[in-house]
């Protein structure tokens, strides 16, 4: 039996646990697929360099908002596809052939799955290493009507390698992923058709960001929401999705973004004595060590949040703890942002106004459009707006959602203050905000906000 000094399940964020702090130690890292991870191969990096070609090509498209005469002549998917992966591609090789130069690092390129307490069987070896990070991510789900039709069908995993936009696209599911990538190729030239069981897109979010995301994407797809797919039929580029009120949907590509589950139970961790959720994440505590003594977990296998800043800030936590085990730090994930990257952007931090009034807490609402400032004049934008919430009385803030232009990055100053603890009155009063900066529609909602 091979041993290790440390052994790290996954090449994504768990990749960054290791660096040479370790380099006295036998460290072995397991990677079935790419170096990288989600992030890097099939998710938040490809995704939004083809997020960037598809909101130039619809910003031609409106340019005569802005009195400029401008002609879309069409997205070059073939050259896009070839550019975003013959950057990212040669991040992922060299990612992987950089740990195998390393003298103390051992890579094995297979699936690992517990046989035992801190015991892997990896593509056939027996391995035994003192210390385990299971940092082996997620994947996307795909329910049994599609998986069971031996049809072809596409997820966020394959679809950003399809060789040309189809005419039609169907998109099962209505959350982020489905938003971004209905975004990018409705932008290449599809039609859209977006089928979810929720009564709005972008359903998690709060109510007000929801209703108007999806009464815009309603100017330009067939939404059929409250729907669900009861049958997938027809053939290769003839599909035929029936939905649960006996409509149906004919598309030449089906797109699956029903959402993803942890890669958890692929591991046998029964058999490491690792705890799961009833949703089949790992358990770890707040120093994101599992149930199992020396085995910790990061990143979308085991947390709530499963975003690549998170996973980001779970693996320097993982790190710290492993390098001085009588110093543990923990993985705060009170004040989370995130984002997605579709047309208009949307981006969240906290609690939205609907989780608030379910649970009895109360709140101030505050808000202001683009159109009420100066730079929304410029960009002729009357869609997109702020809206923050506060607690009365102290102004603390209790979340922010920001739809248009921008808003990953607007939606900063709103993380930094709930973070740090600053109100809405400081926060407003104290800093210069920027004239006619778009920020200035986060300045009025947090002014809004204080009452």
């Amino acid at each position: 039996m091979r041993h290790h000094d440390l052994l790290v399940i996954g090449a994504g964020s768990g990749n960054a646990v290791v660096d040479e702090a370790f380099s006295d130690l036998d460290v072995a890292i397991v990677e079935e697929r790419r170096f990288g991870g989600t992030c890097l191969n099939v998710g938040c990096i490809p995704s939004k360099m083809l997020v960037r070609a598809a909101d130039l090509a619809d910003d031609v498209r409106d340019a005569g908002r802005l009195d400029v005469e401008a002609q879309l002549r069409g997205v070059r998917w073939r050259e896009l596809h070839d550019r975003v992966f013959g950057r990212l591609d040669p991040i992922a090789r060299d990612g992987r052939a950089g740990r195998e130069d390393t003298p103390w690092i051992t890579v094995y390129d297979g699936h690992a799955r517990f046989t035992g307490p801190r015991t892997l069987d990896v593509g056939g070896t027996a391995v035994h290493a003192d210390r385990i990070v299971v940092a082996a991510g997620s994947r996307p789900v795909v329910p049994p009507p599609v998986a069971d039709s031996g049809l072809p069908y596409e997820t966020s995993d394959t679809v950003m390698h399809i060789d040309a936009p189809p005419r039609h696209l169907a998109v099962l599911g209505g959350g982020y992923i489905a938003a971004e990538l209905a975004h990018v190729l409705a932008a290449a030239g599809s039609t859209i058709t977006m089928i979810d069981m929720a009564d709005t897109l972008l359903s998690g979010q709060d109510v007000l960001v929801a209703r108007e995301f999806t009464e815009l994407a309603s100017k330009d797809r067939d939404l059929r929401l409250g729907r669900e797919l009861t049958r997938l039929s027809g053939a290769p580029g003839e599909l035929v999705l029936t939905l649960d009120d006996g409509s149906t949907v004919e598309a030449d590509m089906l797109l699956v973004a029903v959402g993803r589950t942890p890669n958890g139970d692929r591991l046998d961790l029964g058999a490491a004595g690792i705890d799961v959720h009833d949703d089949g994440r790992i358990v770890v505590d707040e120093y994101q060590r599992t149930t199992a003594d020396g085995v910790w977990a990061l990143g979308d296998v085991s947390t709530a949040a499963p975003l690549k800043h998170v996973a980001n800030r779970e693996a320097q936590v993982v790190r710290h703890n492993l390098l001085h085990p009588g110093d543990l730090i923990r993985a705060e994930h009170d004040v989370v942002p995130s984002a997605v990257f579709t047309r208009p952007q949307i981006a969240a931090v906290g609690a939205t106004e609907q989780e608030l009034a379910a649970a009895g807490t109360p709140f101030t609402v505050g808000l202001a459009r683009f159109s009420d400032v100066a730079y929304g004049w410029a960009s002729e934008d009357t869609t997109g707006f702020a809206k923050v919430l506060a607690e009365p009385g102290t102004g603390r803030l209790l979340g922010a959602h920001i739809l248009g232009p921008q808003a990953a990055t607007l939606i900063q100053p709103l993380v930094v203050a709930m973070t740090l603890g600053i109100d809405a009155r400081t926060l407003v009063e104290r800093p210069y905000w920027i004239h006619p900066a778009l920020t200035e529609v986060v300045q009025q909602a947090v002014g809004a906000s204080r009452r």
